[in-house]
């Protein structure tokens, strides 16, 4: 299991924000096929959320356990029925994981006119 820092975590949670969960686990659990395809999104996408359907909260913590450790993936976050989930792709282009370079702002302009 990947461990992360507390300003990877800040990060990552508010890449995390825009994002749509990619996979449901229903009642029935976390099974092999769920499991592969999850693997299949974290390499598409590094991060990904995950959609736990049912009211018990040990449960969702357990699934968030088993795809951490069986994935070697790092958890992100967990809150309510949804877990944030990150693990770094090698293969991906480098260019593809820098982030993006703040714009400069435009020098701000003053909408009076001064005459003195």
């Amino acid at each position: 299991m990947q461990q992360l820092t507390s300003a990877q975590v800040r990060e990552l949670r508010a890449k995390a924000h825009a994002l749509n969960p990619v996979v449901s686990i229903s009642d029935k659990g976390l099974s092999a096929a769920v499991l592969k395809e999850i693997d299949t999104c974290l390499k598409a996408h590094e991060l990904i959320k995950v959609r736990v359907h049912g009211d018990d909260r040990e449960h969702r913590l357990a699934c968030l356990e088993t795809i951490c450790r069986e994935l070697d993936a790092a958890p992100v976050q967990h809150i309510g029925k949804l877990l944030v989930v990150y693990r770094e792709n090698p293969e991906k282009p480098a260019a593809a994981k820098a982030p993006a370079k703040p714009r400069a702002a435009a020098p701000r302009r003053s909408k009076r006119s001064f005459q003195g």
